[in-house]
Order: C-alpha cells, then sequence, then structure tokens
C-alpha cells in the first residue's frame, strides 16, 4: 500500500510539473477599449449652458452620451464640424461638416456619407436629451484623419431642424443652434 501510495503520488507530482511547463494562450482583445476619452460643453445661440456631450472609443467608432437639458423641442439634425471653435450666436466659425473622406452628406446617399453626418436628435417638451450612439468609422487617436481630436478641432453642432439624410452639404437641416468644442 505504501509503494501504491508513493507512486501515486509520484505521478501527480509529475503530471502537476509539467503543467507548469505548458505553454498557455493568453487571450487579449483584439479591439479592446482604448480609454480614450473627451468631453464637449454644449451651449446655444445667446451662449446659455444646455449640457455637456461626451465621447468614449469604442471597437468600431465612437460612442457619444448627450446629456443636455434646455434644447428646443422638436427633432433636430446634429454633427460634427470639422473647426473647433464655437463663436455665437450662428456657430459659423465651426467650419463644414467633419469629412476626412470627402464623401457627400446623408446616410441615405448612395455615393457615402459623412463621418460627422450623425442621427437626428428627438427632443421632448421639457428639453432633457438623454442618448448614447455609435458614430462609426471615427477615433479618438490624436490626429489620425478620422480623428475628434486633430489639429485644429472639431465640434459638435445642433441645428433647428431636422437632417433629411440626403442634401449636399448639410441635411437641409437650417440654422446652427447650438455648438461644443470637442476636447
Amino acid at each position: 500500500m505504501k509503494k501504491m501510495s508513493l507512486i501515486i503520488i509520484s505521478l501527480l507530482v509529475f503530471v502537476g510539473g509539467c503543467s507548469l511547463f505548458e505553454k498557455k494562450e493568453q487571450k487579449v482583445a483584439v479591439n479592446a477599449n482604448s480609454g480614450l476619452t473627451a468631453t464637449a460643453k454644449v451651449i446655444g445661440k445667446n451662449n446659455e449652458s444646455y449640457g455637456n456631450a461626451y465621447f468614449e472609443e469604442e471597437d468600431n467608432g465612437v460612442k457619444m452620451t448627450l446629456a443636455l437639458s434646455g434644447v428646443p423641442a422638436g427633432k433636430h439634425g446634429i454633427h460634427i464640424h470639422s473647426v473647433g471653435k464655437c463663436e455665437p450666436p450662428t456657430f459659423e466659425s465651426a467650419g463644414p461638416h467633419f469629412n476626412p473622406t470627402s464623401k457627400e452628406h446623408g446616410k441615405d446617399n448612395p455615393k457615402g456619407y459623412h463621418l460627422g453626418d450623425l442621427p437626428n436628435l428627438e427632443v421632448g417638451e421639457d428639453g432633457k436629451v438623454d442618448l448614447n450612439f455609435l458614430a462609426e468609422g471615427l477615433t479618438l487617436e490624436k490626429n489620425a484623419a478620422n480623428s475628434l481630436l486633430r489639429e485644429g478641432g472639431t465640434t459638435l453642432i445642433i441645428h433647428e431642424s431636422e437632417d433629411d439624410y440626403k442634401t449636399d452639404p448639410s441635411g437641409n437641416s437650417g440654422a446652427r443652434i447650438a455648438c461644443g468644442i470637442i476636447q
């Protein structure tokens, strides 16, 4: 019995010891979240605060979270613009839509769409916006061609009317009523 116990213990030690030398595969997520983030303080045409927009790098783009209040009720076009300036009351300083791929405007445009094109915003009578969505194709990696944190900056613009998703260059969405510099 002692011999048998000794043999069993020896085998267990041997097998256990072999596992120390096994090559173990370490799994790493290929598109793991990078932890890159940005924010924008959104202001209206009278320099009033509407709240904040938050941006977080995700696997396929940038997740945007809008936490706003006091925004006029209704449907509004919302876009990323190519200049990091918000000069009220017209916000024309924000330049045209962010378009590093040189596409035309609108998700329904057969020729493609700008990376700055975003889904319409629907604001209730209470003026509050609490919304998350993914803007595919964008990044927060500084100075990448499709980065929101590029030299010269970018802005988030809210328009007075809804975007028709096809009219180039701005979706027929009217005047710019709110702006936030993405940083």
